[in-house]
């Protein structure tokens, strides 16, 4: 585990990204306290419309109106 204080942080701070992105274990320290540990963010994966088709059934009674005993519990002011 490498670690570095606040001001070489700041001075080497591409260099630290690089390290952290190729799995290096990079530490950041106030002082002689470790606060905080620098790690790449996972990559969001990719939307793709139609992904759950077949997969979600909206049932027939989905547009019916809700019985009063429902109705009764929702705030519609």
């Amino acid at each position: 585990m490498a670690e570095f204080s606040v001001h070489d942080a700041k001075t080497n701070l591409s260099k630290l990204i690089g390290d952290a992105l190729e799995g290096a274990d990079v530490v950041i320290a106030r002082g002689s306290v470790p606060v905080l540990r620098l790690v790449p963010v996972a990559p969001r994966g990719k939307r793709r419309f139609g992904a759950l088709k077949g997969k979600i059934a909206v049932d027939a009674r989905f547009d019916e109106p809700l019985p009063e005993t429902e109705l009764g519990g929702w705030n519609l002011t």
